[in-house]
This record gives structure tokens, sequence and C-alpha cells, in this order.
């Protein structure tokens, strides 16, 4: 072993000692003339990054082979701390102002001992005299002391230190204690611009402190605020370490006694779109019919960390709605999703419908400014700014696995992660979302997954909306066979019998991350396996605004439904001085579709056959890739499992398009499983604009007849499209600038006037043969749309332009631009092609789909329009 390299340092009566062996660990320690420390093990990467002082003077500590340290678990109580912070909840709930409240929370002895007069000078004393505040800032930063957090504020005042402040504690203070050794080496060494720099760099992350525990002071008042949080958090984690089942939920058979109520689970009964065909072709009709009644609700508050999404020109983190997915953003694809509903409505009824559109987004990776700037940048994608309302999720503090105590990164910097989607009910109530509802007319909203990308195919949502609407029920679950595995949670009916005698049932869902709390196995191989019976949980909602007003509204836990600490994930973070960490923790959580467990239907006795048509709650099912493929996670290199990654989600979007275009007399190669295309990618490309249908039944009267060979592409950007006996081998890209109208004035807006100017494509007897996409590209990524090709047939148009290919062969590369108000036709000449361009004489075009109602289902006319 090399000789070790040690040096001294003394500051304010400490001693400092440290030595470094091998450039591994980092030696210290610490004693004065009150105590002597015992050594800790340091890894010297803890000490790479020291940020650098205004004068530009860095210190920089280099390890070779970081070494990890775990420090000792202390001994926590958790039953003396539940009780003391179940009365401290108590009495401040019942205080009626902020004077009874400071005077509630400066009784407690945490708060005694921290603020007591003549603290130490490290303290928070120096704290208060740093920092101009009012009384209620002051009465936030006491709730976070009494709620056992005081090591937030890096105030030393821990019952544990033995040195009245002037060193922290050893209990869950390692980085507290590096941040001291540190700060303290950059003072002896005679930078005179530190204090001046710290001052900053303290003023902002106290100012960011005080927002979050006014956030959480005010948003979680149901549950008593800062102090209600980490009771919850402690009353979760105490459930998990001592191994306490929930009993909230017992499976089904075994019927189990919980203060003289019996509570079973049952697998429900559902509506099978894929079954009973001729029912979801007329709920979804109900669903356009209902449009002008109906809202969208995208939560896009997560931080989406499994999608490792960075910016790659600034490396800074991304939301999932940012990620570029087939040629556009996740957000973008929703609302084209959107817009072909609407579009749909307006070929059937002739009216511009514009849905009201409310995002939930977070602070979580700059989330609310990314998705501000978006829809700026896309003009709000043609709908006008006052058709979105964008409400802003708290943060909330992320908890040790171990004992409850907040992460920190440093000093008044606590870890904070946005606290599940179940708080859009509360949180859109307390930001007038449900009223700004109201103010458009609107009774029922869908809710969907900004990762499900293929949640709008075909009936499966307009389905789900129609049934609600039309049937007035108060919430409705899209749902599809579970995955053994997956991690996702299951659909299920619960009955339960009350004190009085009277029994209740309703649709709800158990997230995953309980399995095991409720005794539920996960596996086929398992007696009670989820696998047949228990369908998925999507998260695709259908929910009538009244009731969940209603439910948002109360001022107590149910407007925070399916609160649950999930410990199970790594929490990463990067600390003060650029290092990261994993630590096992969670934050509090609540889920959103468990608004259901509210909305329960009484009955005066056991109902044993045929309850769920008396339910407010229901559950619409089809097969799984048309109702939930997500990108939600990064694909490890090498990693052969596509599940729930953007790979995966593309091949099921391709599987849909075979499915569509084969029962259109279309002969396509039919795709096999993942594995097949783990490494070499899809077998072929085909992206189709959700306007062509988006039923299923309108595109295939769009389209029919021909073949797709093996690795050909095909991308239609169009709706006013006909395809009759077209063979495609090699690429094909048909770009409409206006897919479903015109971009129009109004009120200083640009909106999209939907049926206006739309540009239009014939392709009929035609044979498309080109070398198409270079497969054997390293630089390819598929679910971009971000491929290599050696040629390709691309028709771009402009405009209302018009393109016709009729009775040709177009071999090789071929660009075809067509500009607005003209139409250009390609046929076979002599020489080859023979192409002609000439003006289009209306603005309706020569031709257009006419859409008509017809015994439930839709049908479409084509019309030729004269002299045009």
């Amino acid at each position: 072993m090399a000789p070790a390299t040690t040096s001294l340092l003394h500051h304010n009566g400490i001693y400092f000692t440290f030595s470094a062996r091998d450039s591994h660990t980092l030696f210290f320690n610490s004693h004065n003339h009150k105590s002597l420390r015992p050594s800790n093990k340091l890894p010297l990467s803890s000490l790479s990054s020291v940020p650098s002082s205004p004068s530009g003077r860095r210190r920089t500590f280099v390890s070779t082979v970081p070494v990890e340290y775990v420090p000792p678990a202390p001994d926590f109580d958790f039953n003396s701390e539940l009780a003391r912070l179940r009365i401290l909840r108590s009495k401040i709930c019942a205080s009626k102002s902020l004077r009874d409240k400071i005077r509630v929370v400066d009784s407690d002895s945490k708060v005694k001992r921290c603020f007591r007069r003549g603290h130490d000078k490290n303290g928070i004393a120096r704290v208060l005299e740093s920092f101009n505040l009012n009384e209620y800032e002051l009465f936030l930063l006491k709730c976070i002391v009494a709620a056992g957090q005081e090591h937030v504020l890096g105030s030393g005042c821990d019952t544990d230190s033995d040195v009245d402040g002037e060193f922290v504690s050893a209990r869950g203070s390692l980085k507290a204690a590096l941040y001291t050794l540190v700060d303290m080496i950059e003072k002896w060494d005679g930078n005179d611009d530190r204090e001046v720099y710290e001052k900053k760099v303290e003023s902002v992350a106290f100012r960011s402190l005080l927002k979050t525990l006014r956030e959480v002071e005010e948003f979680y008042d149901c549950i008593g605020g800062i102090i209600g949080y980490q009771l919850m958090v402690l009353e979760l984690l105490s459930q998990s370490t001592h191994g306490e089942k929930n009993t909230n939920f017992q499976h089904i058979n075994n019927s189990n006694s919980i203060g003289c109520q019996l509570l079973e689970i049952h697998p429900p009964n559902v509506l099978d779109l894929s079954q009973d065909t001729e029912f979801a072709a007329q709920a979804a009709l109900w669903g356009v019919e209902g449009l002008p009644h109906l809202a969208e609700i995208y939560p896009l508050g997560g931080s989406a960390d499994r999608l490792g999404l960075v910016d790659s020109v600034t490396g800074e983190c991304l939301p999932a709605a940012m990620l570029p997915y087939c040629g556009r953003t996740l957000l973008e694809g929703l609302i084209r999703d959107l817009q072909a509903r609407e579009f749909l409505y307006y070929k059937l009824y002739g009216e511009q419908c514009i849905t009201p559109v409310a995002i939930m987004t977070s602070s979580a990776k700059n989330n609310h400014e990314h998705i501000t700037l978006l829809c700026e940048r896309s003009k709000w994608f043609g709908r006008g700014r006052s058709s979105f309302q964008l409400f802003e999720q708290p943060l909330v503090p992320a908890v040790s696995a171990e004992d409850g105590q907040w992460i920190a990164k440093g000093q008044f910097s606590p870890v904070c992660k946005p606290g599940g989607h179940g708080v859009i009910w509360k949180l859109a109530y307390d930001k007038g979302v449900f009223q700004w509802f109201r103010d458009h007319k609107r009774k029922g909203a869908t809710v969907r997954q900004v990762s499900n990308v293929v949640a709008a195919t075909d009936v499966t949502l307009l389905a789900m909306a129609g049934i609600g609407l039309h049937e007035g029920k108060k919430l409705g679950f899209a749902s599809c066979k579970r995955n053994s595995g997956a991690t996702e949670g299951i659909n299920v009916m619960i009955e339960k019998c009350k004190p009085d005698g009277t029994w209740t049932y309703g649709v709800s869902c158990i997230e995953y991350t309980e399995f095991d709390k409720f005794g539920i196995a996960d596996g086929s191989s398992s007696p009670n396996s989820l696998q047949t019976e228990f369908p998925a949980n999507t998260n695709i909602l259908y929910v009538d605004l009244n009731a969940a007003e209603v439910i948002g509204s109360s001022k107590d836990e149910t407007s925070l439904p399916g609160m649950v600490l999930n410990v199970k994930k790594t929490i990463n973070f990067m600390d003060q001085f650029g290092v990261q960490h994993g630590v096992a923790g969670g934050r509090l959580e609540c889920t959103m579709q468990n608004i259901a467990d509210n909305l329960v239907n009484s009955f005066s006795s056991q109902c044993f056959e045929g309850v769920e048509e008396m339910l407010d709650t229901y559950i619409v099912y089809n097969h799984r890739r048309k109702v939930t493929s997500s990108a939600k996670k990064k694909r490890k290199p090498a990693d052969m499992s596509l599940h729930q990654t953007p790979d995966g989600a593309l091949l099921d979007i391709i599987r849909n398009a075979y499915d569509l275009l084969s029962y259109c007399d279309i002969k396509l190669p039919e795709i096999e499983s993942n594995d097949k295309y783990a490494n070499s990618g899809p077998p072929y490309l085909i992206l189709l604009h959700p306007a062509l249908g988006p039923l299923w039944e309108v595109t295939r009267q769009k389209c029919h007849g021909g073949s797709i060979s093996n690795g050909s592409e095909l991308q239609i950007e169009a709706s006013e499209f006909l395809w009759r006996n077209v063979e495609l081998d090699g690429s094909l890209l048909v770009i409409a600038e206006n897919v479903m109208g015109s971009q129009i004035d109004k009120n200083h807006e640009s909106i999209l006037q939907y049926g206006y100017r739309c540009a239009r494509c014939k392709l009929e007897n035609v044979k498309i043969r080109n070398k198409g996409i270079n497969w054997n590209s390293d630089k390819n990524l598929y679910w971009k749309h971000d491929v290599e090709r050696f040629e390709l047939v691309k028709v771009i148009l402009h405009g209302n332009a018009e393109f016709e290919a009729v009775d040709v062969n177009i071999e090789g590369n071929h660009v075809f631009e067509v500009p607005d108000g003209y139409k250009l036709r390609v046929t076979s000449g002599s020489s080859g092609l023979s192409v002609d361009l000439n003006p289009i004489k209306k603005d309706t075009g020569s031709w257009f789909w006419k859409y008509t109602l017809n015994g439930g289902h839709i049908q479409l006319e084509l019309v030729e329009l004269e002299s045009s």
C-alpha cells in the first residue's frame, strides 16, 4: 500500500485531519476540546467537483476508484414519531388563525430546541438573521423542523449533536459533514469572495425551499399540510417496514373483516369492443356525436426519469412530452389524435368543434416551461391560446426508504419530485379548471397519458367517451389483457358490506406497486395469477366533470385518491457539488384512477350477477395494441426486451397498420414477435395520419387493393386520400401542408379551419419501385422516423394542392412538389412519365370524400366536382 498523505486543518476550535491512500478514499477526523469523533470513511469521488468561486479559484480532489459509503442505519422509533406528529397535526388543524398555528408549532420540542435563544451562530438563528421572513414563512420553517427535517436547513440543531452545532450530527449527516469540510477548506484557503458567493447561492436555494414548503403546506391542507404530509409518509412506510399487509383490499375468496366490514375483490365484467363490433361502432358514434360536450385532460407533470431524455444541444433533462417520436413530439401526437376526431365530427355534421384541453404540468425538469414554449412555437396547434389551460402541480419531497427522512442535495435543497397524477383532481379544482370546463359547456372529459402512443387507435377512446356521455356514467376505464410482470396495475370489481348492512360496488384499480400489500400474486404459475383474471389498468379514463369536481373540492383525504409510497425505486440526484447519488426512496404519490374509489354505488342487499350494468363506473376492453403501448423508458444497449420502449411501441403502431390495411385487401408481410426485430429494426415502416379515420371503418373505405413489400416505407400525411390497387416496393411519402384544413386569422390568432382548402391525393393502379431505406445504416433511428434512404418517391402538397397518379409505374427517385392552388397529374407517357400541372379553379378542389351516417355506421362517397 502506498504511503498516505496527511494534512491538518484548524477552524474555529475544530481540528480536521484527513489523508488519502492510493487515490481511493479520504479518511478524516474532526475533534475539538469537547469531543473526539471516530474516523469516517469517504470516497474521494465525492469531492471531485467543488464549485468555483467568483474569483475563478477552484479546488479539485481526484479519485480513480469511487468507493461506496453507506452510513450506519440509526435507530428510529416509528411509533413515538407517529404519535407525536398525530397530536401536532390535530392541534394545528384545529387552529383558526396563523397566530394560533404558530403557537402550536412553537410548543413542539424539536422547534423549541432548534429556535432557542442564544443558539449557535451556524444554526437556524443565522438563517433568520439573513432573510427578511414574514410570519407565514417563519411558520413554514418551523413546520419543517417539527416534522423532523431540520437537516434540510443545515442548521445543526439535531438532538444527536454533542458539540452545540459546531459540527453536524452523525445521523444521516455524511453529506452535510462533507459540505462543512469543503466550506472550511475554502475559507481557510483565504478566498475573501467566498462569503458573498455563498450568500447568493444560499438566497436562491432558500427562496426555492420556501416555495416548495408553501406548495406542500397549501396543497396538502386536506391532510394537514407539511406535518400531515410527513405523517402520511411515515404511516405508509411503517406498514412497509413492519411487513403489514394493506387491509383495504383482499383477494377474491378471502373475505376479510375490517371494522365490521366485509370486502372482496372480483374480476370485473367488461364491455369487449373486440368481440361486439356492432356495439363498438355505435358507441364510437356516440363519442363523435358528443364531442361538443367533451374535454381533454393530459397529465404531463411526471418526471419520466426512466426515459432519460436530454436536449442534444444543451444537455438539459427534458420531460416525456418533448420526446421526438415519429417526427414530432409526443404532445403533438396527442393533439393530432384529438384534431382527427374533431375533423371526423366536421365531416359528419359540417360544424367546427374545438375541444378545450387542460394540461397538468410540473416544474420537474422545467416541464411547465418546456410545454408552454412548445405550444407557443406551434402557435397553439391552430387551436388558439384560449382553448388550452395549463396548470402546474406541486413538487413534493423525496424521502428515504429507511426512515422517511427528506433526501437533501445540499443546504435548503430537498430533492423533490411530482406527487403523482392523482393530484390532478384537487389541483384542477384549486386552479379553476373545472369552472373553465363549465364555461365551455363541457360535461365529460377523456384522460390520456402522453407516453401511450396507440390509445386513440380505432374505436377505443371514442367508444369509452360515448358510453360515458350516452349512459350518464361517472367514470370509465379503457382496459386490455395484462402482460405478466408488466409495471402496470389491474382493474378490479370491489364488493363491500358496510356496518349498516348495505352493500357497495364499483370498478376500481390496484397499482402494481401495491400487489404485495394486497396479497395478490403476479405470474402465470401462481394460483392467484392476474394473467387471465384481471385486465390491465392503462390510465385511459372517461370522467364526468361534475363528479370529479365534487371529489376534488372535498376538504379531506378523498380529494387525494390512492395515496401510496413506492420506495422500490432509486432516487437519483446530483448534489450541489455536481456529484451523482442514488438513494433508495420514494415520495408520497396519488393515483389518478383511484378516484373510482369514491364513485361506488350502494345497494340494500348483496348483488350476485348483472350489477355492472347498474354502476356509475365501467370498463371498455379491446386488443392490447389498440389500447396501450408506451414509449416510457429508454432501451438499454443490447437489451432484447422492447417492452415499454419507443422501439416496441413503434412495432405496435406498425402491427395496427397491418391489421387495418390487410382488411383492405392490401397484401403485407406479417409481423413477428419483438425478439425478431430487437437488433434489426422493424420489417417495414407504415405511418398514417389519424385523420385518415380515425375510425378504421372510415380509413378502409379510402384504401383498397395492392401490396406493400417487406422493407418498404409508407407515410401518408393527408386526410383526403385515395389508394386503389397500389403496389409499393420502396419508399413513398405523401406530405400535405393542409391535412385537415387551412389556417385562418381569428381574433389575432391563427386557427385551423377544418375542411377549408385541404390538400388531396389519389393513387390508382400505380406501381412504385425504388431502393427505399438503407436498412443497413447504423444511423437509422426508426422510432424517430429518422432514416437514411437510397431512393424514394415523395409528394409534397402545399396549401390546397392536389396530386394524382393513375395507371402508371413510378421507378427510382422522384420528388413531386405541387404548389398551392395547383393539381399535378402523373400518367404513363411515350417516353416515361407524363406530368401535367394545372391550376385549381375552386378552393373546394376537384373532389372530396362525403361522410354520411347509415344504420349506425359511417359511409363514404367520393364526390367529383365539375369545372374544377
